[in-house]
């Protein structure tokens, strides 16, 4: 596997990489990640390589893998494995498709990111409708290029195919692992945050990014605590609109109603705090999958959301949630509803983590994973024609 993203880093890929790695290898399918190194990563962790990297300018929490580096440690590796699969579209896609023909291997790629809705974030003075078309080009240049493409979804899928991508499009979600999700303790986390038990709580997990539309969940927490006087939001994540969120929420008054935490440990810290949460608020207009959904209902947690791309895979006759418009008075009303009655949300609790772990266990995402990379084995690599006339020979 070659990506240009990967924990320390927390964020989706990261998650759906450790996740699918650990169920590939109980499957028999031994995997060797190679991934940029951070400061303070350890240089021996099993199964992973690391590459030399720099610092991105406007972006501290990524890194950029040196080319030279990358192309010299896959090298090295050259002859150790069957199957290419790169999990970001950067250095690693360019790096991987190259050596993929020079080996003539198949090469999967995994569509995480809908980069048609986040560029226009982060480059405001250029058109949108440029940005979205630059966007579509690359996706469908790039996704052309390797043998077979995931999306985590139907709608990523969809959206794919209306670009005009060609090459074969499997939908296979990330999974979880549900004994991951036992035996965390939510009071635990409020005693941390000095929150009293019985306080009711709003979360939000994930990257503070201006895509994830988290200042629609901040107009919301003011029109809740109008019924809700003592709610508290909590959000755990970092990004570049935290600046931003914390204005927002000074302006409105919102300052004791709003509390930013940070990445926390996603085996420990992150878990109470999924648990400490009454309901999980959600508003991303992105998501390729919504893989935090998920982890929230197998902890019990109720979710109030909005169901958007990937969103609606994971909502679609969703037990233990409520899945309403983008509209503030709309999505208040049922967090207080959540927030106010007891039995609706144990009701909703229950549900989640039934229908999660009926239908969202990572091994069987894991065997539809090993199922496609021997269908790409048996169908060869990929056709040396198109992709010589899409990157150059």
């Amino acid at each position: 596997m070659l990506s240009d993203v990967y924990f320390p880093r927390v964020n989706g890929v990261s998650t759906s990489i450790q996740t699918f790695r650990n169920d590939l290898d109980a499957l028999g399918c031994s995997t060797l990640l190679v991934a940029p190194e951070y400061p303070g990563t350890r240089s021996d962790e099993p199964g992973i390589r690391r590459v030399a990297s720099r610092y991105v300018p406007f972006d501290p929490e990524d890194r950029a893998m040196v080319r030279r580096e990358l192309e010299r440690v896959c090298a090295s590796l050259a002859g150790q494995f069957d199957l290419i699969h790169i999990q970001t579209p950067f250095l690693a896609h360019h790096v991987g498709v190259r050596l993929a023909r020079r080996l003539g291997i198949p090469v999967v790629e995994t569509y995480h990111t809908y980069f048609e809705h986040y560029f226009h974030h982060y480059l405001p003075l250029l058109p949108k409708r440029l940005l979205r078309a630059v966007a579509r080009s690359i996706s469908r240049t790039q996704c052309n290029a390797v043998t077979a493409v995931v999306a985590p979804s139907r709608q990523m899928a969809e959206a794919l195919r209306a670009y005009g991508v060609r090459t074969e499009i499997r939908v296979i979600p990330t999974g979880l692992d549900l004994q991951r999700f036992e035996g965390a303790d939510g009071d635990r986390f409020r005693a941390r945050l000095s929150v009293s038990r019985d306080r009711p709580v709003m979360l939000n997990v994930g990257r503070v990014a201006f895509e994830k539309n988290i200042e629609f969940l901040i107009d919301v927490l003011e029109r809740v605590r109008s019924t809700v006087p003592e709610v508290l939001l909590v959000i755990a994540g970092e990004g570049p609109a935290l600046p931003a969120l914390l204005r927002r929420a000074e302006s409105r008054g919102l300052g004791r109603n709003v509390r930013f935490v940070g990445y926390l440990d996603r085996s420990g810290e992150l878990l109470d705090c999924y648990r400490s949460a009454d309901v999980f608020v959600f508003a991303s207009r992105t998501e390729t999958q919504g893989l935090v959904l998920l982890e929230a209902m197998a902890l019990g947690v109720p979710v109030v959301s909005t169901a958007v791309m990937g969103t609606k895979d994971v909502l679609e006759d969703a037990r233990g949630a409520i899945v309403v418009d983008e509209d503030e008075k709309l999505f208040a009303d049922a967090v207080a509803q959540v927030l106010t009655n007891r039995n609706l949300r144990d009701g909703l609790a229950t549900d989640a983590r039934e229908g999660v772990a009926a239908r969202w266990s990572s091994t069987a995402m894991a065997r539809r994973m090993l199922e496609l990379y021997e269908d790409a084995l048996c169908r060869g690599p990929v056709n040396s024609l198109r992709e010589r006339a899409d990157y150059g020979s």
